[in-house]
């Protein structure tokens, strides 16, 4: 496969027809931008049979950070769609194989990390109460996005003792007191 023919496949696949692809393989900022809208394509569609090969598709990027964001979004979005932890965890399962085809150690490394993240957001939306412990092993990233949206009394609790940082801290203080959270 080339370049040329991978971003065909992958606009085509989408329905994005209005995106040059000429254009697309002479500038990764095109590319990016046209890979975006082939992931808010796929993970608007209800069938999730496609993932995988659109995933594998965008790694063969040549530029491993177009591709990582790309793959980045797409993890996103299917986390804040799912059913659940046990759901996203297949689904992710079985991106993994095309995840290990990054050069990148430390984009290999990000994006396992993100699915990590979204697990234990997901275990937390289904009633799991994590350890400090637990806490300590997600990004700080995950911590912020918990502790400005998370609407457990004693998660936002344990933040606000144990977030890794006196921001996260200071919001998940702020949000515990709120009397709209203490009447849920």
């Amino acid at each position: 496969m080339t370049l040329h023919s991978d971003v065909a496949e992958l606009l085509a696949g989408a329905g994005v027809l209005d995106v040059d692809v000429d254009d697309a393989v002479a500038d990764e900022h095109v590319r990016s931008a046209a890979y975006r809208r082939v992931v808010l394509a796929t993970a608007s569609s209800s069938s999730r049979d496609r993932d995988r090969r659109v995933v594998a598709t965008i790694l063969r990027d040549p530029m491993e950070m177009v591709s990582k964001t790309a793959v980045v979004d797409l993890v996103d979005r299917i986390a804040m769609k799912v059913t659940g932890p046990e759901e996203f965890r297949r689904w992710s399962a079985g991106l993994l194989p095309e995840i290990d085809q990054l050069k990148t150690e430390a984009y290999r490394e990000f994006i396992r990390r993100r699915i990590h993240d979204w697990l234990f957001h997901l275990a937390i939306e289904d009633g799991h109460v994590p350890t400090p412990v637990e806490l300590a092993k997600v990004t700080d990233w995950m911590q912020r996005v918990l502790a400005q949206g998370s609407t457990s009394p004693a998660v936002l609790a344990l933040l606000a003792e144990s977030g890794s940082g006196q921001k996260i801290r200071n919001i998940a203080r702020n949000r515990a007191g709120s009397r709209r959270l203490r009447t849920r």
